[in-house]
């Protein structure tokens, strides 16, 4: 019985730990999607924006700085600067 529970509160600490990935990226903005709420990097790395952020300083060929998490295989800018 230990032993299960053992494996079960392993299994649920790996999945708490995986869908709280989160990183961070910095680069030039290519392109701004406002209909989905997407900006591209000049390396081709694609964000949605979270909502409640606002899109509006998203410029192409600003610089940005972003923090994001990882859903559903999706890198969800949950912060970002961005600078000219």
């Amino acid at each position: 019985m230990q032993k299960v529970l053992g494996i079960a509160l392993a299994l649920l600490l790996v999945l708490s730990v995986a869908s709280a990935w989160a990183g961070e990226i910095e680069g030039k903005i290519q392109k701004v999607d406002p209909a989905d709420r997407m900006f591209v990097l000049e390396d081709g790395t694609q964000l949605w924006v979270a909502e409640g952020l606002s899109l509006e300083t998203l410029k192409e060929g600003a610089s940005v700085k972003a923090s994001y998490e990882e859903r559903d295989g999706k890198k969800i800018a949950t912060s970002f600067e961005v600078s000219p």
